[in-house]
């Protein structure tokens, strides 16, 4: 618990309690300068430090490696490092340190920890209209277009990435991909029935 003092700004003699507030400048007791000080009643009131739910360290218990003031609850399954909750990083049952998982995401030391996927939505798009874009590879739909199709509905329930995205990529890729096939028909359709007709 901490209670603030007020200090003369000239000579840093504590001004009491009873020459605050006061209508008229009284002298300091240090240097006899008039000193008139106004300060609000909580600046004197007696402060506790904040609760911040994490359980403070009693004596002969084990303190967190990162921060030694709080309570361990458990060790790090990585290097073995006691933690506080605040720093326990849970991954499909197991507990590591900020630094672990650090290092694990880098160095891949960790199983199961997934950090990038393929973007299988986001291919099956690009072969949907890449070719269309690249206006002289136009010929190419004939095999990106069944591919792009084929990757869309065979990858359809995949994790699409780490973060949140939607299935909106696939259903355009599948769009475009339908239409280029149904364009790709109806030309040879139209060629053969020219010819032999």
């Amino acid at each position: 618990m901490t209670v603030l003092s007020v200090e003369c700004p000239r000579c840093r003699t504590p001004v009491g309690e009873f020459s605050l507030n006061q209508p008229e400048a009284e002298p300091c007791a240090g240097c006899r300068s008039p000193l008139q000080v106004e300060v609000f009643p909580a600046l004197f009131r007696r402060t506790a430090p904040p609760v911040s739910g994490e359980i403070i360290l009693v004596e002969g218990e084990a303190a967190c490696f990162y921060h030694p003031a709080k309570k361990a609850v458990l060790p790090c399954h990585g290097c073995g490092r006691f933690l506080c909750a605040l720093c326990d990083c849970e991954l499909n049952g197991e507990h590591f340190c900020p630094a672990c998982l650090e290092s694990g995401k880098t160095r891949g030391k960790i199983r199961n920890l997934e950090n990038r996927r393929t973007l299988y939505d986001t291919i099956a798009l690009a072969l949907s209209i890449l070719p269309i874009i690249l206006f002289f590879f136009w010929f190419l739909t004939i095999v990106s277009a069944p591919m792009a199709l084929f990757v869309a509905i065979r990858y359809w329930n995949e994790p699409r990435s780490v973060v949140h995205r939607t299935k909106v990529r696939y259903v355009l890729a599948m769009i475009f991909a339908t239409l280029q096939i149904a364009g790709w028909g109806i030309g040879i359709y139209l060629l053969v029935t020219n010819l032999y007709g």
